[in-house]
C-alpha cells in the first residue's frame, strides 16, 4: 500500500503550500463530532429529550405552590342573588387580598391527583359601613381523579422511559452518521484534488507529446490528422484543469463549513491503514438487537397504540370520575378567633357518564383504535424482517468490500505501468496516438476508481458502525462517551 501510495504521489503531486492545513480522515471526523451542524443539532435534541424525561420524573414528585392575590381592587356594580332568591344590583367598592400554600402529588397506582391546601383571605369594603371580613382553611385534603377505568400514569410508566432511551440511542446513530456525512465530504474533496493533479499532469503531458507531434508532421512522419488530435487533446486538457479547480473549490468549501474550519486550502491525506476485520452476522445482528433504538422504537409504539386503545376502552362506554375533599374553615371580622370552632367541609363526587345511543361514535373511536393497534403490529413485523435484512446484507458487502478494494488496487497499478510503457513507445513512434489516448484514459479511470473503492470501504465502516452501535475493531457496544471523545 506504501509503495502504491508513493506512486500516486510522485505522478500525480497534488498542491503543496506551505499555508494549507494538512488533515488525516480520523482527524476530519473528530472535529464535525465537535463542530459541524449536525452535531449541534443532535446535542440540541437530546437536550430536549434529556429534559422531557426529567418532566416526566418529576411529576411523581410532591409539587408545593404558592398563589396569592396582592391585591384585587372592585369598585362596580354587579348583579347578586339574596337569600330571597331575587337578583338585585349592588354596587362594590373593595379591597381582596389573599393567599395559600397547596401540595399535590400524583398517585401512579389510581391514576389521581392526591393535594392538600391551605388559604387565607382578606376582604376590605369601603364606604358607609366599612369593615373588614376574614376567611381561612387551615387545611382541605382533595382527591381528584378524571377516570377510574383509564390510568394514563401506569402507561407513563411504560412508554416514557422507552422514550428516554430511544433518544440516547438516536443521539449515538446519529453521531455515527456524522462519521459518514464527513467520510463522505472528505473523499469528495480528496477526489477533487486528485483529479486536479491527474487533469495538470495530463496538460504537462499532452503539451509535450503536441511538441513531439508538431515535430513529427514537419518533417511528414505523421498526418495533419493525427496532430488535429493532439492540439484537441490539448485543449481538452486545458478545459478539464479549469473545470477540476472550480470543483476542487467547491469540495474544499463544503468540507471546511462542514468542519468550520478557518481555512479552506486543505492538504488531504489518503486513509490506508485499513481497519481489517471479520464480522459474523449473527454477532452483528445481536448486537443491532441490543443497541439500536429501532428496537426499542418497536415496543414504544406498540405500547401507545395499546394505550390509545384502552384509552377508548375506559372512556367511550361508561366514563367515571371521582372528586372529594376534606377539610375545615372559618370566617369571621376578628382575625384572632379565625382559629377557633372551625366548621367542617367536606364533598364527595362521583360522576357517571353512560353513551345511550351516539350513532355508534363510541364503538367506531374503540374500532379505530384497535385496528390501529393491528395496522402498528404489522408494521413493526414488516420493519423488523427490513431491520434484519439490512444488517445481513451490509456484514456481506462489508465482507466483499475488501477483495472490491484489492482488485481496484491491481487495476490501478497495471493501467498506470501501461501508460507508461505507451508513452515511452509512442515517443519512439511505435505505437499510434489512438493506443496512447486509450491508455490514458484507462489510467484515469483506474485511478479515481480506486478512490471511489476506498471512499465506499471507508464509508460501510461507519455505517456498519452505525446500525449495530458496536465496535468491532475493539469488540466493545459504542458508548456516548466513546461518540464524543473518539
Amino acid at each position: 500500500m506504501k509503495k502504491i501510495l508513493l506512486i500516486i504521489i510522485v505522478v500525480f503531486p497534488l498542491f503543496n503550500n506551505a499555508q494549507s492545513k494538512k488533515l488525516t480522515l480520523k482527524e476530519a471526523i473528530e472535529i464535525a463530532k465537535k463542530k459541524s451542524p449536525d452535531y449541534k443539532i443532535n446535542l440540541n435534541r437530546n437536550q430536549s429529550n434529556y429534559w422531557r424525561y426529567r418532566r416526566y420524573k418529576a411529576s411523581f414528585l410532591p409539587e408545593l405552590r404558592l398563589t396569592a392575590t396582592l391585591p384585587e381592587y372592585r369598585n362596580a356594580v354587579r348583579r347578586i342573588t339574596n337569600d330571597a332568591g331575587q337578583d338585585v344590583f349592588v354596587t362594590q367598592n373593595q379591597l381582596l387580598i389573599d393567599g395559600g400554600f397547596s401540595i399535590s402529588q400524583s398517585v401512579p397506582y389510581t391514576g389521581g391527583t392526591l393535594s392538600v391546601n391551605t388559604n387565607l383571605e382578606r376582604v376590605e369594603l369601603f364606604g358607609l359601613d366599612d369593615n373588614v371580613g376574614y376567611s381561612v382553611i387551615p387545611f382541605s385534603i382533595n382527591y381528584f381523579q378524571n377516570s377510574i377505568l383509564f390510568n394514563e400514569f401506569k402507561w407513563d410508566k411504560k412508554i416514557e422511559p422507552l422514550i428516554y432511551e430511544e433518544s440516547k440511542r438516536d443521539f449515538i446513530e446519529n453521531m455515527e452518521q456524522i462519521s459518514v456525512s464527513t467520510s463522505n465530504r472528505y473523499f469528495d474533496l480528496l477526489k477533487a484534488q486528485m483529479q486536479l493533479a491527474i487533469s495538470e499532469t495530463n496538460l504537462k503531458n499532452q503539451d509535450t507529446l503536441l511538441q513531439i507531434a508538431k515535430g513529427r508532421y514537419s518533417v511528414g512522419k505523421i498526418a495533419e490528422n493525427e496532430l488535429l488530435q493532439m492540439e484537441l487533446r490539448y485543449l481538452n486538457s486545458k478545459n478539464r484543469v479549469t473545470t477540476n479547480t472550480v470543483e476542487l473549490k467547491r469540495a474544499s468549501q463544503n468540507l471546511a463549513r462542514y468542519l468550520e474550519l478557518e481555512t479552506e486550502d486543505l492538504t488531504l491525506d489518503i486513509p490506508e491503514q485499513l481497519p481489517l476485520f471479520d464480522v459474523d452476522t449473527e454477532k452483528a445482528l445481536s448486537e443491532a438487537q441490543s443497541n439500536r433504538k429501532a428496537v426499542i422504537e418497536f415496543r414504544r409504539k406498540r405500547l401507545e397504540a395499546e394505550k390509545q386503545v384502552a384509552f377508548q376502552k375506559g372512556n367511550n362506554r361508561l366514563q367515571l370520575a371521582v372528586r372529594a375533599n376534606f377539610g375545615i374553615s372559618q370566617n369571621g371580622e376578628d382575625f384572632n378567633n379565625l382559629f377557633n370552632n372551625f366548621n367542617k367541609q367536606q364533598n364527595v363526587t362521583v360522576s357517571v357518564g353512560i353513551p345511550i345511543f351516539d350513532w355508534g361514535v363510541s364503538k367506531s373511536r374503540r374500532k379505530m383504535a384497535e385496528a390501529n393497534l393491528d395496522l402498528t403490529n404489522n408494521n413493526i413485523n414488516q420493519d423488523k424482517q427490513e431491520f434484519e435484512q439490512e444488517i445481513y446484507l451490509h456484514v456481506l458487502n462489508w465482507s466483499n468490500q475488501r477483495d472490491f478494494l484489492f482488485t481496484a488496487e491491481k487495476a490501478k497499478e497495471i493501467s498506470m505501468k501501461r501508460y507508461e510503457i505507451s508513452k515511452k513507445r509512442y515517443v519512439l513512434n511505435k505505437v499510434d496516438i489512438t493506443n496512447l489516448n486509450i491508455a490514458l484514459e484507462e489510467r484515469d479511470k483506474a485511478v479515481l476508481q480506486y478512490l471511489n473503492s476506498l471512499e465506499k470501504f471507508w464509508r460501510d465502516y461507519y455505517i456498519l458502525r452505525q446500525l449495530t452501535l458496536f465496535d468491532f475493531i475493539n469488540n466493545k457496544k459504542i458508548e456516548v462517551e466513546d461518540v464524543l471523545y473518539d
